[in-house]
Order: C-alpha cells, then sequence, then structure tokens
C-alpha cells in the first residue's frame, strides 16, 4: 500500500516592512498654518486708535525717546509706534496678524523712513538669533500674545546683555475691579481677536527674568490700568 504523502499548506513568505512602505502609511506633518488675523477688529482697531491716539501718542513719544542701536517691536498693530521712533534706532518691527500687517506697511509707508524694517512674525517664536538687539518695544500687545512666558522668554532671548524693553500695557487692576475683568474675559477675548483684561503683566516680567527699571500706574480707560516703564536684563 502506498504511504500517503503530507502535503503543507503554502504560507506566504515574510517579509520584513520596509521603513518607507511604513511611513507612507501616515500623512507627512504640516506646517502650523499661516496667521488668517482679523479683518474686522483690524478696520476697528485702527478706528478706536485714531481716537486714542489723542491721549495716548505722547506717552509712546516719552517711552520711545532716546532709543538707539538694534531694536526690535513686538507687535506693531497698525503702526502707531512708527512716527515716535528716534532716527538713531535701527528697528525691525514684527506683526503676525497680516490685516494689521497691512495697515502698519501703509503707515511705514507714509513716513518714508529708513530705519524701520516691517516684518509678519509672532512674538512666541522671533526669527533672530540670540543677542540681537539692544532693546525691545512692546505697546499694547502683551495682552493679546498667545503664550505670555514664552513671548517673554523669547524677547529675552534676542536681547542682548544689559539690553532693555520698554513697555506699555494695560493689567489686571485690584479689587472689584480685577474680578470684574476676569468675569469678562471670555467675552472681551472673543470681541478683541485674543486680547485678554486681567493679565498680571507686572509679575510675568519679573518671572521672566527682567528687573523693573522704572513703572508709571496709568489708566487707559477708567476700566483699564496700565503699566509704562522700562524693564531690564542684567549686564
Amino acid at each position: 500500500m502506498a504511504r500517503k504523502q503530507h502535503v503543507r499548506p503554502a504560507v506566504a513568505r515574510y517579509r520584513p516592512a520596509r521603513f518607507n512602505d511604513l511611513m507612507s502609511e501616515f500623512p507627512a506633518p504640516q506646517a502650523d498654518p499661516p496667521e488668517r488675523g482679523h479683518r474686522w477688529f483690524a478696520a476697528f482697531y485702527a478706528l478706536q486708535s485714531r481716537m486714542a491716539e489723542r491721549r495716548i501718542a505722547p506717552w509712546r513719544r516719552e517711552l520711545l525717546a532716546g532709543l538707539r542701536g538694534d531694536v526690535v517691536e513686538i507687535g506693531a498693530g497698525t503702526g502707531a509706534n512708527f512716527a515716535h521712533y528716534p532716527p538713531e534706532a535701527r528697528v525691525v518691527a514684527l506683526e503676525p496678524d497680516p490685516h494689521m500687517l497691512q495697515r502698519a506697511r501703509s503707515a511705514l509707508d507714509a513716513l518714508g523712513v529708513s530705519n524701520i524694517e516691517l516684518r509678519q512674525g509672532p512674538a512666541e517664536q522671533l526669527p533672530f538669533a540670540d543677542a540681537s538687539f539692544d532693546a525691545a518695544v512692546s505697546t499694547l500687545v502683551l495682552c493679546t500674545v498667545r503664550d505670555l512666558p514664552r513671548s517673554l522668554a523669547e524677547i529675552r532671548r534676542v536681547l542682548r546683555p544689559g539690553g532693555e524693553l520698554r513697555y506699555l500695557e494695560h493689567i489686571r487692576g485690584d479689587g472689584m475691579l480685577g474680578r470684574t475683568q476676569d468675569l469678562i474675559k471670555p467675552v472681551w477675548k472673543w470681541c478683541s481677536a485674543g486680547c485678554e483684561p486681567n493679565r498680571r503683566t507686572e509679575q510675568a516680567l519679573r518671572d521672566a527674568g527682567f528687573t523693573i527699571a522704572s513703572i508709571e500706574h496709568r489708566k487707559l480707560e477708567p476700566f483699564l490700568p496700565a503699566i509704562v516703564g522700562v524693564a531690564k536684563l542684567a549686564p
């Protein structure tokens, strides 16, 4: 009797997947989307600023007086500071919002000065090497940056030893005013393109390693206290 032969079922040979084959299953990481900006808020802000500048322009002039050397401005907005920079200052002004940037560019073109350069970019990721600037300027912008500690760390990184940050910022008030600002923050932030009315900016400056060289407490509005001054790095 013939012996029955056992036949093994055919088995597909295992082949280790190649790295590129595996990675093709996953989409490539996408870069952060460009800043879309706030078209209508930019238009409203420009209108509101024309009225507010009657009172704030002297503050800006006082704040920027005497600046010289390499200066970076964080959040140039519609360019309200441009007319107040001394000619001795070589300024690079950054603004992330494309609609604000367009208005700032118009303001810069109207001035016709050669010591100010305007670029698009956020405070949280400054496109400069370490120790590139003698001074930084921040006016009514630290209330709106998405990440305040990171923004201040970036400003500190690009400043040279002994560099200074000149600031004009609205802040959280004391007592009932502060509690009211806390309460209205969600609505305020939605209506104002991310602006937060209740940031403790003075303390944030200290936490970031700055020394407060000068500070004055003022009021942008009865319900909106502000600080104006200079914060410095150690030499």
